[in-house]
């Protein structure tokens, strides 16, 4: 599975943005789908995970009531809608693919290569 994120920016706090993971070589309909951030010199963060069937959803706390997942599986696609940003949010986020429901990242098994999200103060 190869897995194309895109949507960052800069963006001003309180701001919005819409990441997108799109997949090819395989579909995404079985997999958990999962987004991460990760800061200079820090470890990756768990953001948010979606259940294959998008009927489950789970989130750091820092981003609930703010971030939504969702995903498209006819069009191969997972979301990541960001609103009321704030600087922390400042990170690379990434999508990734895993057949268990989890917060680890450990346990994803395919990940795209990142979009740089910026929220300036």
């Amino acid at each position: 599975v190869q897995l194309q994120a895109s949507g960052g920016g800069l963006v001003q706090a309180g701001g919005s943005l819409r990441l997108s993971c799109t997949a090819s070589g395989s579909t995404l309909s079985t997999y958990v789908m999962g987004w991460f951030r990760q800061t200079p010199g820090k470890e990756r963060e768990f953001v948010a995970w979606i259940s294959s069937s998008g009927g489950s959803t789970v989130y750091v706390d820092s981003v609930k009531d703010r971030f939504t997942i969702s995903r498209d599986n006819a069009k191969n696609t997972v979301f990541l809608q960001m609103n009321s940003l704030k600087p922390e949010d400042t990170a690379v986020y990434y999508c990734a693919a895993s057949s268990i429901m989890s917060r680890s990242h450990v346990v994803y098994k395919y990940w795209g290569q990142g979009t740089q999200v910026t929220v300036s103060s």
